[in-house]
């Protein structure tokens, strides 16, 4: 059996993150329901997603509706409390140096840092924004992660770089040298936020109520520090409903200049 929740799975917040696990924990076995002691963090994303074991994890929108759709079950999406979004969305901010001028579409022809070709925000969110606008980044960098985006942006190494609104809001908490240097010149269009999945086998619906459970109960420092707000139903449908843009060629992936 196997639990996890990497994607904002900082290290500056990882006290909170095994706070609301325990609580989930507690809810899930008294409903009957074996459950780990600990997080998993040392496992590939890839690997806990698609283990038949998998109790509770969070993923993206994108691995979801390109390669994990019809073999999880979707169990809700945490509502991050955005400004200005519908309960269990999110979008992109779009980053660029503070000391640049323009406005999105001035970018067409800049170097876009993203963290990877099947990330929902970081790659999809900015590449469908460009598409509505008539073009595409070609000039890319890929980083790895959405802190490195930001810190490539920041450093001169790229130009542009679409940053998940949440860990907008943990740079800005927890890297300010990074985020002050940076301004955001636009948000991409909301879509459903990073679902919780457990395996295709399992009933999800004494999972998502443990985990709405644990979040009510979870104490106040620790929910702001996680930005929850709620856990929300969304259905699939929604999810696949987002466009997928084209990969990235990988002759533009690494140009630098």
């Amino acid at each position: 059996m196997i639990a996890a929740l990497p994607m904002y799975d900082w290290p500056e917040i990882a006290a909170a993150t095994d706070g609301l696990w325990a609580l989930i924990r507690r809810h899930l076995e008294q409903s009957g329901i074996e459950a780990p002691a600990r997080l998993n963090r040392e496992a590939d994303p890839w690997a806990i997603w698609q283990d038949p074991a998998l109790l509770l994890a969070q993923t993206c929108g994108m691995p979801y509706r390109t390669k994990l759709h019809g073999g999880v079950a979707l169990v809700g999406t945490p509502d991050y409390g955005l400004t200005g979004l519908s309960p269990g969305h999110y979008c992109s901010e779009i980053v660029a140096r503070r000391e640049e001028t323009g406005s999105f579409p001035d970018f067409r022809d800049r170097i876009l840092a993203y963290n990877d070709p099947i990330s929902q925000s970081g790659w999809a969110a900015v590449q469908n924004l460009a598409a509505d606008g008539g073009f595409a980044f070609t000039r890319l960098l890929m980083t790895g992660a959405h802190r490195a985006s930001a810190e490539a942006v920041a450093k001169g190494d790229a130009d542009l770089a679409a940053i998940d609104a949440v860990t907008w809001r943990l740079i800005s908490a927890h890297r300010p040298e990074v985020a002050k240097r940076l301004r955001v010149i636009c948000r991409t269009e909301p879509t459903p936020a990073l679902p919780l999945i457990t395996a295709i086998t399992r009933d999800p619906a004494p999972l998502a109520a443990a985990v709405r459970a644990a979040i009510v109960e979870l104490p106040k420092t620790d929910r702001k520090a996680l930005g929850l707000a709620g856990l929300v139903s969304i259905p699939a449908k929604a999810y696949l409903a987002v466009r997928n843009p084209d990969a990235p060629q990988p002759e533009a992936a690494g140009h630098r200049n």
